[in-house]
């Protein structure tokens, strides 16, 4: 038995000692330089680095470990059912992906998954491609992607790094905070499913050989059980590449919108998050205008605007009957009010109406819903395992609302949550009384406020714990392939969806991993390490943030402790 274990443990032992610092500090390096080659506009020296890239051994190691220890799809299957990659499959996968054995290597078919879309009956498809295919993707994607962040246009949001939602609604605040507008909501019908492929390749306009891997990629076809289906349109949501081609194929859309107005004139502002985009403008023909081009522009690419979830609405004033609108889950609208409530022009003349950003009713709705059902599908469970199924819900959904005016919405939440709570209690004991449950179940504290918690100390963590924290809004044009490392790293020290332990230990390591030593991105997935192994200490000077790949390096058997050298 021995020997058998002795190729897997060597093969472990020489994929944990790569020299994974100066590998990425290598191929960071490249992208930097693709970055500014595409500033500039040198389409040539773009794509010899890019190539450069691909070819290096550094950026395959990257890609396979990424691939297959970071994502968090890591453990589902394409068509292949191949989820745990070992290292030393993983050592064979980093000379398989590369670019000279492309040609020789056909993609296969992503494997059809159906998921719930939140709140919907709808069930929304994804594409999973194989393992290998999965890990060529991330190789491409290390390319390209620094060339487009140098294209890409500032008031683009989503599936780019360091970019997010709460960006987005920060630029939308700062666009109508001195000046009601309106609004076209727009949607674009299946814009995943519906990208022409060509369109998208000439848009692309990348090197032969990329190219071509692109192409098959896109032309690899759907396998849903046994079934086999073609496809001749469209990129499949759940590929690693696939949402940067989406980016790329609706790049334009601001320039299209802005195209003949002066400086003088006030220009149409856009706000796009993947498929999702508004257009702000304070005269409505224009809008109407801005409608029918960028119609247009999305026509060149096969796609075409939902007219069920387009609409054309006012941040101010009734406009067919709708004011404000919702976009990536907030409710943004203007309410008129007095000389004591206005908000003010930056030279201090009253403005007669003040910007409320909120979060969306049916966003209340289906968050207290999911509350309630968990309940009742725990109900005959302890009251610590209800504790630790809320909590990490609760904490999530009043994270991301905690930057904008959410304070009477987490005290409405609570309140709800409490009968629903109480209903819980008193299902449990039908026959006893409510003294008797309120001492069962309930606590106070200092403060004289009444906890659901566990005599042994858990408590249920209350929305209205969670404090309101304004999103400060990435600058215009910056990216992580900028060279500014210091920035992105503050910035997500401060990222509202990371707090608690978490955020606590990127202040203290600096925005850098305890254990290799570099700065957190935006794309790093971070875990909590316990440094001396036992999880209940939860001591601050015991807690390190690590990356995932890093966690498993550091718990892997034989490993070294690294943490003095940080």
């Amino acid at each position: 038995m021995a020997e058998r274990k002795a190729p897997l443990d060597t093969a472990s032992e020489t994929w944990n000692k790569k020299p994974w610092r100066k590998l990425a500090q290598h191929v960071y390096r490249i992208q930097k330089r693709i970055y500014r080659a595409s500033q500039r506009g040198d389409v040539r020296t773009v794509q010899k680095l890019e190539k450069l890239l691909m070819k290096s051994n550094a950026a395959r190691l990257l890609a396979v470990r990424r691939v297959t220890q970071d994502n968090q799809g890591k453990k589902t299957a394409g068509i292949d059912g191949i989820k745990a990659v070992t290292p030393a499959k993983r050592l064979i996968m980093v000379d398989q992906i590369h670019p000279k054995h492309w040609k020789q290597h056909k993609a296969k078919p992503v494997r059809r998954v159906w998921i719930p879309k939140p709140g919907k009956a709808e069930r929304r498809p994804l594409g999973i491609p194989t393992m290998l295919d999965r890990s060529k993707q991330a190789l491409a994607k290390m390319a390209l992607e620094p060339e487009w962040e140098a294209k890409f246009e500032p008031s683009s949001y989503g599936f780019r790094p360091g970019r997010s939602c709460h960006d987005a609604i920060a630029a939308i605040f700062l666009a109508i905070r001195y000046k009601p507008k309106f609004v076209l909501d727009a949607d674009i019908k299946g814009c995943f499913d519906n990208i022409n492929h060509e369109a998208l390749l000439k848009k692309l306009h990348t090197y032969t050989n990329l190219s071509h891997a692109i192409k098959g990629w896109l032309r690899a076809g759907v396998m849903e059980g046994i079934d086999f289906t073609p496809t001749k349109q469209g990129t499949p949501q759940g590929g690693v590449i696939s949402p940067l081609l989406a980016n790329i194929a609706l790049h334009g859309l601001e320039e299209a919108i802005t195209k003949g107005y002066k400086r003088t004139e006030e220009q149409p502002f856009l706000v796009r998050y993947a498929d999702d985009f508004v257009v702000l403008h304070s005269d409505k023909g224009k809008i109407d205008q801005i409608a029918v081009t960028i119609t247009a522009q999305l026509a060149d690419m096969g796609l075409t605007l939902s007219p069920s979830k387009t609409r054309v609405t006012h941040t101010l004033t009734p406009y067919q009957e709708n004011v404000g609108f919702d976009f990536l889950g907030f409710s943004i609208r203007q309410f008129p009010v007095g000389k004591t409530h206005t908000g003010r022009s930056p030279q201090g003349r009253s403005l007669g109406f003040k910007t409320i950003i909120k979060p969306e009713k049916e966003g209340i709705k289906q968050h207290l819903r999911e509350t309630k059902r968990r309940l009742r599908r725990l109900r005959s469970r302890p009251q610590w395992q209800i504790i630790k199924e809320l909590n990490p819900v609760i904490r999530g959904w009043t994270n991301y609302y905690r930057t904008v005016v959410s304070s009477k919405i987490f005290n409405g939440c609570d309140n709800v949550l409490w009968h629903q709570l109480r209903q819980w209690t008193r299902r449990r004991h039908p026959n006893k009384g409510s003294q008797w449950i309120r001492k069962k179940y309930w606590k106070t504290e200092e403060n004289c406020q009444w906890m659901f918690a566990t005599p042994e100390g858990a408590k249920l963590r209350w929305h209205r714990n969670t404090h309101i924290r304004r999103h400060v809004k990435v600058r215009g044009e910056a990216s992580p392939y900028d060279g500014r490392l210091l920035y992105w790293s503050q910035r997500l020290k401060t990222h509202p969806l990371l707090t608690g332990t978490l955020a606590k230990a990127l202040q203290r390591q600096n925005g850098r991993c305890g254990w290799c030593g570099l700065l957190f991105t935006d794309e790093d997935i971070i875990e909590i390490d316990h440094r001396d192994r036992d999880r209940n200490n939860n001591a601050s000077t015991n807690l390190f943030a690590l990356h995932r790949h890093c966690h498993d390096e550091r718990h892997a058997k034989g490993a070294e402790d690294r943490y003095q050298s940080q």
